[in-house]
């Protein structure tokens, strides 16, 4: 059994607590035992049978286990071939509801890069959460629904508000024709896109007002080339030029 010290830097959302591997002894076993904390184990090879409450899986090469904190859990490896396995343990609450067990090949080539975790000093901590991160997008990537094109659309206006973005390009984005996304777009928010998209980029340049910022860098900082379009948009959504909203 090998096992990597990680420093504990009492991340909030997710902390990597300890990462190791181990080749099993036939029939080795673990359990019956709780922990505090998150625990994955990737099988690499081998074979084992993975007990949770009454629940009892076997389990070969490219299957991952999961180990809640507070859960009773056994398992043990093989008689005849035994497994080798990988495993990783984090504080937090996982981004995703997770399964007992997965399928799982292709994080095969995740845990194996954690083992290069070995060769780091102060960096080893951010590196194991950098791996559970991808970990977690393979997982939420396996179980998803396929995404709401008005969910996309809302996501696009939020992060790129501070561009020169269009109802068209929003549409051509999530792969809709303009019409029918302007139309599934105002039976989801009560507005078009158009106006969405204005009352979002004022909101942020009424925000960016208090600041102290200039109002030519609060134009430019959400999608207008030039300050005169800007003020315009601004006094026809406010009823006053944006001069007048510094000044108050």
């Amino acid at each position: 059994m090998h096992s990597e010290i990680i420093l504990d830097k009492h991340y909030e959302h997710i902390n990597p607590m300890l990462f190791g591997y181990q080749n099993c002894a036939p029939s080795h076993a673990y359990g019956p035992a709780t922990r505090q904390h998150w625990l994955f184990h990737f099988v690499v090879s081998g074979k084992g049978r993975f007990f949770i409450g009454q629940r009892e899986y076997a389990l070969t090469s490219g299957m991952m286990f999961v180990i809640p904190p507070f859960v009773e859990t056994y398992y043990e490896a093989d008689a005849d071939d035994p497994w080798a396995y990988i495993w990783v343990g984090f504080t937090g609450t996982p981004p995703l509801d997770l399964a007992d067990v997965y399928d799982l090949p292709d994080a095969l080539r995740i845990f194996q890069n954690m083992r290069a975790s070995h060769d780091l000093d102060h960096g080893r901590t951010e590196f194991i959460l950098a791996k559970l991160w991808e970990l977690f997008s393979l997982l939420i990537e396996g179980a998803a629904v396929p995404l709401d094109p008005i969910d996309t659309a809302l996501s696009v206006i939020h992060s790129e508000y501070m561009t020169p973005l269009t109802v068209q390009q929003i549409a051509d984005r999530i792969h809709l024709e303009r019409t029918y996304f302007s139309d599934l777009f105002r039976r989801r928010t009560g507005v078009s896109p158009k106006q969405y998209l204005l009352e979002y980029r004022m909101k942020q340049a009424n925000d960016l007002l208090t600041h102290g910022y200039s109002i030519s860098v609060i134009a430019a900082s959400v999608g207008y080339r030039d300050v005169y379009t800007f003020s315009k948009m601004f006094k026809r959504r406010f009823g006053y030029p944006p001069s007048h909203a510094r000044r108050s």
